[in-house]
């Protein structure tokens, strides 16, 4: 699905904001050691370039969610927020990484931006 004109594109980023934060919320209260939520898009490439980041504290929350019903979960929740937001992507998988405090912190300094644009 492609967003037309500039006033389109903020009106589905603010609507994508609002939903994913739902889901944020939701996984905060569901899911152990996740910490919170980002996504990052060029509007001049969307939906290609939407990436939902899912950050957790550590790397052992991280992992023990890729392996365990967490990671389906928050799957199921992207979906949802996407739907939600009136965003259509084949294969809303596709755009969701996982990540944590600790690896952002060894990894780049701490600096999420650096690491999100990378």
């Amino acid at each position: 699905m492609k967003a037309s004109g500039k006033r389109e594109m903020a009106r589905l980023e603010r609507e994508l904001v609002i939903c994913l934060t739902d889901a944020c919320e939701t996984a905060k209260a569901e899911i152990i050691g996740f910490s919170w939520l980002t996504h990052r898009l060029d509007p001049e490439d969307f939906p290609a370039s939407l990436r939902i980041t899912w950050v957790f504290e550590q790397e052992a929350d991280k992992a023990a969610a890729m392996t365990g019903d967490a990671k389906t979960r928050m799957l199921v929740l992207t979906a949802q927020a996407l739907e939600a937001a009136g965003i259509a992507l084949d294969h809303p998988a596709w755009h969701v990484r996982f990540d944590s405090e600790e690896a952002c912190a060894q990894g780049h300094g701490g600096d999420w931006g650096k690491r999100l644009g990378r």
